[in-house]
């Protein structure tokens, strides 16, 4: 075999693994952006966990092909770039969707989402929940609620007790 074929098979491999191990993976159009954001999008991304990365639509889909993700063949046109996200979900595509909205020049095309093929829509609507933190948080606060409330009663009687004693 040639060494192109063999540098080539490395690389589909490389991208098999990690559509394969990422929680979250988001595919998006660049066109349009300049240097300078591409970066500001690169160092937001970075900051977050995520890989961004320009990859060859050929070997990105015979990638998706070989994990029979191929649905999101029809996303791979044009000029692309992948966040592949292994720790959070939701990071890449808050990230992604945010920047975005600042710059109209980013498109989401599509994504990989614990495995499972999403579209723009659904991407946005990951997007647009809490992060980890914040449901951890809400969560939380939930629980604590009805200890709260038992705290306030016990403290309301006792102060009703104390009135009525003195």
């Amino acid at each position: 075999m040639s060494i192109a074929i063999e540098s080539k098979k490395v690389i589909v491999d490389e991208i098999a693994g990690k559509l394969k191990a990422s929680k979250s993976t988001i595919v998006v159009d660049y066109r349009g952006l300049t240097v300078a954001e591409v970066t500001e999008l690169r160092k937001q991304l970075r900051e977050a966990g995520v890989e961004f990365k320009v990859y060859k639509n050929t070997m990105t889909r015979r990638a998706a092909e070989a994990l029979e993700l191929s649905e999101l063949n029809g996303a791979l046109t044009g000029p692309n770039a992948i966040a592949f996200s292994n720790e959070d979900v939701v990071a890449p595509a808050k990230i992604l969707n945010d920047f975005a909205k600042k710059h109209e020049a980013l498109e989401i095309k599509a994504g990989v989402i614990e495995g499972n093929i999403a579209t723009v829509e659904e991407v946005k609507a990951l997007a647009d929940l809490p992060s980890r933190e914040g449901l951890l948080s809400m969560l939380l606060s939930v629980l604590q609620a009805p200890i709260r409330n038992l705290a306030l009663a016990t403290k309301a009687v006792a102060d009703q007790k104390e009135e009525q004693g003195a």
